[in-house]
């Protein structure tokens, strides 16, 4: 991945305000988007 180039269409469970949240990367085309992964900070094992 390059900074600035598309990422591909997806769909992810994310947390917003404290909720689980559906999260469909086409609701923000033509937007600005930064997308965060670390899965090892947030796993409840």
């Amino acid at each position: 991945m390059i900074v600035g180039s598309q990422a591909p269409l997806f769909t992810a469970d994310a947390f917003f305000n404290g909720h689980k949240k559906k999260i469909d990367l086409q609701d923000y085309r033509g937007k600005w988007v930064f997308l965060f992964f670390y899965s090892s900070d947030f796993s409840f094992v």
